[in-house]
């Protein structure tokens, strides 16, 4: 049986997903997060022609020539509108912000004016207009400034907070569950018996899921048995994850239980086995509307997998339309022997040349086990199936691999 290609189990994973329903999330809560709905402004900004600058409001048909005399009358601060109109010959002190006062068009800033006692002279002419910030300079009331889809980044807040909105309307954030099997799997900080091993894929696998803003549900270490499988699977759905994601037990042998526990539970299977390296054993379901992943058990597998379907997987949920990882164009550091029938992702490390440009190593071991290597990697070279030998120089395409 062919193994699926990279792009076609990509297209199956995203096959049936879509965006979750919107919530109205809290402005404290929105960065990063899609929009569900246009959003329009409350208000407009400002709602009243304000003063640009510290001076005086005057108006503009007193001030056409240098050496006009006024008298002022009042004082305008920001928040304290002036409580009459200036007339002709008046002026009112005026600082940043404050709204204009009713039959002023201009403001002189100070540092063009001389005060005298009760009155203040005018040093330059001064149009109509001049250091004045008009209603709606910003926005005006009902104007969409943002559409459906967009997503929030950290200056936008400040401007969906002036358009007076305390919370906006975005697609719920995705949850999503983990679970690793293994007799073998004993956690951080506790003493391996024969024969086994410290799990630690799901601490990476969690903290890339919670940076890509989802909900992470952590049901721990499973043992080698289908009921417990079975049951962690139940729980999952249970708690109400969009997304299931096991590591381990994805391959064929007999304690490899993962895929039995989903069909237990109902799941209609996408595909099992890909052509890429490493994460041949990588499975994609729905049980019910809950997506599962089965990982594979090595760490790289796992969390290259992972890079490459569930964090797509979760941004689609999420409202986003920018899916995959970008790829950018390194040069190679060292020479890469010919690709078999599978794609590849390559550890490497990324370093400039003398013009410039990125240059990516390869690690010259990529067991999918070495998690050293991983932890030490910027990028990932890809490599097409069936690719020529290439050397060290030869353009190469890489996924950068984040902090």
């Amino acid at each position: 049986m062919a193994l699926l290609s990279v792009a076609d189990a990509f297209r199956l994973v995203l096959a049936d997903a879509q965006p979750l329903p919107a919530v109205d999330a809290p402005l404290t809560d929105a960065y990063g997060r899609v929009l569900a709905q246009d959003l329009a402004a409350r208000r407009s900004q400002p709602p009243a022609a304000v003063s640009a600058m510290d001076g005086y409001a005057v108006r503009a048909a007193d001030v056409a020539q240098a050496g006009a005399r006024l008298k002022v009358v009042g004082e305008v601060a920001a928040g304290r509108p002036f409580d009459r109109a200036i007339g002709p010959g008046e002026a009112a002190r005026i600082f940043t912000g404050g709204v204009l006062p009713a039959g002023a068009d201009a403001v002189v800033v100070q540092e063009q004016t001389t005060r005298e006692g009760d009155a203040v002279v005018i040093g330059r002419p001064t149009r109509p207009g001049k250091n004045v910030r008009p209603e709606g300079l910003d926005f005006k009331e009902g104007e969409v400034l943002f559409a459906r889809g967009h997503r929030l980044a950290a200056r936008d807040l400040s401007l969906v907070a002036g358009m007076n909105h305390a919370a906006v309307p975005v697609h719920r954030r995705p949850r999503v569950a983990t679970f690793a099997t293994g007799d073998e799997l004993v956690p951080p900080g506790a003493t391996p018996g024969p024969g086994q091993i410290v799990y630690s894929n799901g601490f990476a696998l969690m903290a890339l899921f919670r940076a890509e803003g989802a909900e992470v549900i952590d049901l721990g270490i499973v043992r080698d048995r289908l009921d417990e499988t079975v049951a962690a699977v139940r729980r999952a759905r249970d708690l109400g994850a969009d997304v299931l994601v096991t590591t381990g037990g994805a391959s064929v042998g007999d304690h490899d239980l993962v895929q039995q526990a989903f069909k237990a539970e109902g799941a209609s299977m996408s595909f099992w086995r890909i052509a890429m390296r490493p994460g041949r054993p990588l499975m994609h379901g729905l049980v019910g509307a809950m997506h599962v992943l089965g990982l594979p058990g090595n760490p790289v597998s796992s969390y290259i997998c992972a890079l490459l379907f569930g964090v797509p997987l979760i941004r689609r949920l999420a409202g986003r339309t920018d899916l995959e990882s970008e790829v950018e164009t390194a040069i190679l550091g060292a020479d890469l022997a010919e690709n078999d029938e599978r794609a590849d992702y390559l550890r490497a490390t990324l370093a400039r040349d003398s013009q410039g440009r990125l240059v990516a190593t390869a690690f010259p071991l990529q067991d999918s086990s070495t998690m050293g290597r991983l932890a030490r990697a910027d990028c990932l070279i890809l490599r097409e199936p069936f690719e020529p030998a290439a050397a060290a120089g030869t353009p190469c395409r890489i996924v950068k691999l984040a902090l």
